[in-house]
């Protein structure tokens, strides 16, 4: 509901209830975002461990996206993506059905909690920019085509939307940066925990968001080769988490730790 009323604020022919709707959309999506904290962390925290099942993951992504979706509301240009992120946090939100390997949670350190958490606020942040990514995308083809109608209304301009990427991606590298090094810390063995594919994939990953934005910074890197740089990347980081943690999980049956 609040995505829905975030979109229509934009569009011209509701223009006159522009204001009751973006109230409705931020009313709304602050129930739902305080809602979703307190159900995910019920689902994740638990005595001296966590439980991040595929499922939970997902919905922790979701959070951060509807996060995100809320706060760049706050310009009105932004609003037709803050839309979209939110309906996407919504889909993230839904039950998946994946069993839990270890329903009990995995016992862990204070340590190795805040490295999980550390990455997984790094993947999040790195989904949200992947999916401004697919809008500029979508905009760049666009003003190609030179199309004119209401829905240009949710979209941005193509600089406003590179920027909130290139800072998506200096948030989400520093994040992942972060994780990488507190995992060679807290981790005793990559090996017997099933962690070096994901490792060096996360670290394939942190390269290319690193060339992403020293290209960005030196060399002006701007459109569609910068973007799909910025894809690629998150298709590695992907790999890393989801792709190795699905077949241990699901096909496997075993888990990380």
């Amino acid at each position: 509901m609040a995505g829905a009323s975030l979109a229509l604020s934009r569009l011209p022919r509701f223009a006159a209830y522009a204001n009751a709707l973006l109230l409705l959309a931020l009313i709304g999506g602050i129930v739902a975002l305080v809602s979703h904290t307190a159900v995910l962390q019920a689902m994740i925290l638990v005595p001296d461990g966590l439980t991040l099942a595929l499922g939970n993951t997902a919905s922790f992504i979701g959070l951060l996206l509807a996060l995100t979706g809320l706060f760049i509301a706050i310009e009105p240009a932004l609003r037709g993506m803050g839309a979209g992120l939110l309906v996407l946090a919504g889909i993230a939100a839904l039950p998946t059905g994946w069993p839990e390997v270890s329903p009990g949670g995995t016992l862990m350190t204070w340590q190795m909690q805040a490295h999980v958490l550390i990455s997984l606020v790094a993947y999040g942040l790195l989904t949200v920019g992947a999916i401004v990514a697919v809008f500029a995308l979508v905009q760049d083809r666009r003003l190609r085509a030179r199309k004119v109608s209401a829905a240009n209304q949710l979209f941005a301009p193509l600089e406003m939307t590179e920027k909130l990427l290139y800072g998506l991606a200096a948030a989400g590298f520093l994040t992942l940066l972060l994780g990488v090094f507190s995992g060679f810390l807290f981790v005793d063995d990559l090996f017997a925990q099933h962690l070096v594919h994901k490792t060096t994939l996360s670290l394939l990953a942190l390269v290319l968001f690193g060339v992403l934005l020293a290209g960005r910074q030196l060399a002006g890197w701007r459109g569609r080769r910068a973007v799909w740089l910025y894809l690629w990347g998150f298709v590695i980081l992907g790999l890393a988490y989801f792709g190795s943690r699905f077949i241990l999980e699901q096909v496997l049956g075993r888990t990380w730790g």
